[in-house]
């Protein structure tokens, strides 16, 4: 079988259709795997859908049961972790970049960062625009915990990746994932960018561990489209998250849910989130097998008179 090679550390020859139909993806190297039993989660979802509200909250939630847990930010904007931090913390590409990649001169709290309730923060950053590429930051950020010991003392860790970018940079979270979480809204275009999204997570299962865990419907006063589609797909619906302008202010106040003040709605969505994390924590017994469908038959599937 033909085979390619990319010119970059740890890259390995692999079969072209190995990771997915067409893929010239590279394997992961074992050497920055995550094998210390953590449970390991991956946030996708279209751009703007509140991924990174999502994973903050959850971790949050993950904090509240007792659990250790990691927040990994996976986006140039390093804007993942700021609700939990209460600022923009510096990228690990930055503090490399001050110790000119001598990765043996960078002590821990030079790139994570302590966060609401324990939750520890990392951003991991990303390339210029147009240039470089994001699975390599992903790898160089775990491989960095893991030389620092960081995973060994975490039960929960969550990546949170950037837009509905499914390329083999920001599709390098999947390498490392238990399970793929799916953030969407009731609508068509969040419901498009979901598809491919399993798409990809189907593709990478073929060499990897990951699954679908389960979609998250988000800033949406009903479910109808998502669950209607989930059916079709052989998805579930793990959770729902109303559009609550509570929940527009807390980023405006650079403040997770569960720091906000009460009111009853609110109240509903943190046990919402509470109750993701222990489902989450529990694990499914029977990991989903989703079928995507192809672009024009979701497009013709969401359509309605």
């Amino acid at each position: 079988m033909t085979t390619i090679t990319l010119d970059r550390p740890g890259a390995r020859p692999l079969p072209v259709r190995g990771d997915g139909e067409g893929s010239v993806q590279v394997r992961l190297d074992p050497n920055v795997q995550i094998s210390t039993g953590a449970k390991v989660f991956a946030v996708y979802g279209k751009g703007g859908i509140g991924k990174s509200t999502t994973s903050s909250n959850l971790s949050v939630a993950f904090s509240k049961l007792g659990k250790r847990v990691l927040q990994i930010g996976c986006d140039p904007k390093h804007d993942s972790t700021f609700t939990l931090t209460k600022k923009l913390m510096p990228t690990v590409i930055d503090v490399l970049e001050g110790v000119n990649f001598h990765t043996e001169e960078l002590r821990t709290e030079d790139f994570v960062f302590e966060g609401y309730n324990g939750v520890m923060c990392v951003e991991a950053g990303g390339p210029p625009a147009g240039t470089g590429c994001g699975g390599y930051v992903v790898g160089q950020t775990v491989k960095l915990l893991k030389e620092h010991h960081l995973l060994e003392e975490t039960d929960v860790v969550i990546f949170d990746v950037l837009g509905d970018v499914v390329c083999g940079g920001f599709a390098s979270p999947l390498q490392h994932a238990e399970r793929a979480l799916i953030v969407t809204a009731n609508d068509f275009d969040s419901i498009f960018a979901m598809n491919r999204i399993v798409s990809a997570i189907q593709a990478k299962s073929k060499n990897y561990a990951v699954r679908v865990g389960g979609v998250i419907a988000n800033r949406s006063a009903g479910t109808d489209e998502v669950d209607r589609y989930a059916a079709a797909a052989n998805l579930q619906r793990v959770a729902h998250f109303p559009d609550l302008d509570e929940i527009r202010r807390s980023r405006l106040k650079k403040s997770t849910l569960f720091e906000m003040p009460e009111t009853p709605a609110l109240e509903a969505v943190k046990q919402e989130y509470l109750r993701l994390a222990a489902n989450l924590w529990a694990g499914t017994v029977d990991p989903l097998v989703p079928k995507p469908m192809k672009d024009r038959e979701i497009f013709d599937f969401l359509g309605f008179d």
